[in-house]
């Protein structure tokens, strides 16, 4: 139980770290020439990844279709909207809308799989955005596009836990992992050619390279997390993503939250857990999973 919980403790600070990686791009390329990169340089290291008894030569074999790839339009676009997000406003506003998503399960669960939604639970959901009305502050601050990227990112990483709620028991790993990375280095090469390539320098195509690989480090250690905790005990270390946020903004990117930016983080972080424990209280299991990050 205790290591897998480390190994999801890391997981997430090596998202954080691909994040970060990120954000420090984005005056030197184009969204879609970092997601091009991202992407591609993820989905090589997690080639090697594939259970053993899945091949990739037949990865485009699927048994749910529309579904599938629903879900990988919907990770590739989060996965370009979060790069729009954090190259244009801080790392700490971008996580509290993204950490929106268990939010918006509980709201499309009651719309599309019918499921009865007890009052705690709303709670939670209102108790949300409130913490994110407190970090952002519309009307007292200026908002940018970001934080609209950033909102968008968490309803279509909800739309994909939903999705891959309905998918994880008929579709291989290798089929959900290949169409993701396939729309995304399509989808975002033809945004780089639409609109300008800038050839990386050595230094700059190596930390392309290092936001690939934390970002596939967190999903390999996510997996391993997996094997030696279940879910409901690994998901809150999710939202130590929110130090990694505060910690790495301050410390390269000169972002220092106040204290109502940070009340306002832990209100967002609590009402996530309260989610997570509602669920667990009524069904015996946490039933929307963070553990899988429907992005690269």
């Amino acid at each position: 139980m205790t290591n897998g919980i480390l190994l999801a403790l890391i997981a997430y600070a090596s998202y954080s770290c691909s994040d970060a990686v990120i954000k420090s791009l984005g005056a030197q390329f184009t969204v879609f020439e970092i997601a091009f990169f991202v992407t591609l340089f993820a989905g090589g290291f997690l080639f090697f990844s594939r259970p053993s008894d899945e091949r990739w030569r037949g990865f485009w074999r699927t048994k749910r279709p529309w579904a599938v790839h629903a879900r990988a339009w919907a990770g590739m676009a989060s996965g370009l909207l979060s790069v729009y997000a954090f190259t244009t406003i801080p790392l700490a506003e971008v996580y509290a809308l993204v950490f929106l998503a268990p939010l918006c399960v509980t709201i499309l669960s009651t719309l599309v799989l019918k499921e009865k939604v007890g009052p705690w639970r709303w709670l939670a959901v209102v108790a949300g955005f409130a913490g994110v009305m407190l970090v952002v502050r519309p009307g007292f601050r200026e908002l940018h596009l970001g934080h609209l990227a950033a909102f968008a990112v968490a309803f279509l990483a909800a739309s994909n836990i939903i999705l891959t709620r309905s998918l994880a028991q008929q579709e291989k790993r290798t089929t959900m992992l290949g169409v993701l990375v396939g729309y995304g280095l399509v989808f975002n090469g033809i945004g780089v050619a639409a609109t300008s390539f800038t050839l990386p320098n050595a230094m700059q195509l190596l930390w392309l390279v290092m936001a690939g690989a934390f970002a596939a480090c967190g999903q390999l250690l996510q997996l391993l997390a997996a094997k030696y905790a279940p879910a409901n005990r690994i998901a809150p270390t999710h939202y130590s993503q929110i130090v990694w946020a505060v910690i790495l903004g301050a410390l390269f990117f000169q972002e220092y939250p106040d204290w109502l930016s940070l009340v306002g983080l832990a209100v967002v972080g609590a009402s996530g857990l309260l989610t997570m424990v509602r669920e667990e209280v009524r069904l015996g299991t946490v039933r929307w999973n963070p553990l899988s990050r429907t992005r690269l």
